[in-house]
């Protein structure tokens, strides 16, 4: 969060910020401070995200009210998935999370800072064809847009190794990068995957992640690597908005590959106990039941109060998921900390 509030409250005459997840309000504070300081913030959201198009679209009121510059994405792609923070032209901020709860404190993920300017201006030139639904034609071979050239620059990137990969990928499916995965194990490249990956490669080595995995990350030869929001899989290399950028700043991939062998060391401590996560998700909803009945009670006590008169069920609903989300997340720190310590 901090490198991204700074970089929001630093900027001197525009922000352009580009969403599909949202539900900082540091950083909507931080954007709408921005606008009463002279900032010039435009935010280009997503027509929609599963589950979250209503979320989306209050954003888009709150930021309308506070003098914020709103665009829509097009509906044209299934999805426009890319994250992007744009400082006064001259700062780029490629993220491969979501401006979230859970994507920055509770998920493995990355951002890239620049001043180059090839990114910079490439930025400038794709946040405005998606502002203005034009078409956009890349311009960068490291710039990795999809579906516009991904497919071809990621596969290109992956042909090129010639000693390792170290790869971070929740789902790699693609039949295309598989096969050039598994062409590159045989050519003698160790190919070590934190992620799933579909079907069975016996040449590549795959660790399921410890912890929730959100970024989308290859490290080639411990030289170069790609960090982005796009997973090896068809659809988003052919049919969703993502959005990554090749490096090759020696100190950047030493902190990417750094983290990567910490998190393939994790399964490696025979001290890690996995969590078993279906009967943990049994019992909660065994002990859940006694609750739902006291918020039942407690709703008709405040509902038969006011005999229905001026009672708003969305408000209602709104509110009593905040205060049970609130409570539960309380209640869950105190028992962590009191059966384990930390």
């Amino acid at each position: 969060m901090a490198p991204l509030l700074v970089a929001i409250k630093g900027a001197k005459s525009r922000i352009d910020i580009v969403v599909f997840r949202f539900d900082r309000s540091e950083i909507e504070a931080a954007l709408k401070s921005a606008v009463v300081r002279g900032v010039s913030v435009n935010a280009l959201i997503a027509y929609a995200n599963r589950g979250g198009e209503k979320n989306l679209r209050k954003l888009e009121m709150r930021l309308l009210d506070a003098g914020v510059t709103v665009s829509r994405t097009s509906s044209d792609l299934s999805r426009y998935h890319d994250k992007l923070i744009l400082i006064d032209n001259r700062e780029l901020y490629v993220l491969s999370f979501n401006f979230t709860h859970l994507d920055i404190d509770h998920s493995r993920g990355f951002g890239i800072v620049t001043r180059k300017q090839k990114f910079v201006q490439e930025a400038r030139k794709l946040i405005e064809a998606d502002s203005n639904r034009h078409s956009y034609e890349a311009g960068q071979d490291t710039f990795v847009v999809s579906p516009v050239n991904a497919r071809k620059q990621l596969a290109a990137f992956i042909r090129g190794a010639t000693k390792e990969l170290q790869i971070y990928d929740p789902n790699i499916g693609d039949a295309e990068m598989l096969r050039l995965l598994n062409d590159r194990a045989k050519s003698g490249v160790a190919v070590h995957i934190i992620g799933t990956v579909s079907g069975k490669h016996s040449l590549l080595e795959v660790r399921k992640p410890t912890f929730r995995l959100h970024t989308r990350t290859i490290i080639r030869d411990r030289r170069t690597a790609f960090v982005g929001s796009q997973s090896l899989r068809q659809a988003e290399l052919d049919s969703r908005r993502e959005v990554g950028v090749i490096i090759a700043d020696a100190k950047t991939v030493a902190g990417l590959l750094k983290t990567f062998e910490a998190d393939w060391a994790l399964d490696e401590a025979p001290s890690r106990m996995r969590v078993p996560v279906k009967k943990l998700k049994k019992s909660v909803k065994a002990a859940m039941e006694p609750l739902s009945a006291k918020l039942t009670d407690v709703l008709e006590e405040v509902v038969a109060g006011k005999n229905g008169d001026g009672i708003d069920p969305e408000e209602v609903k709104e509110t009593v998921q905040k205060a049970v989300k609130q409570a539960v997340k309380e209640q869950v720190e105190e028992i962590l900390s009191k059966t384990t310590g930390k």
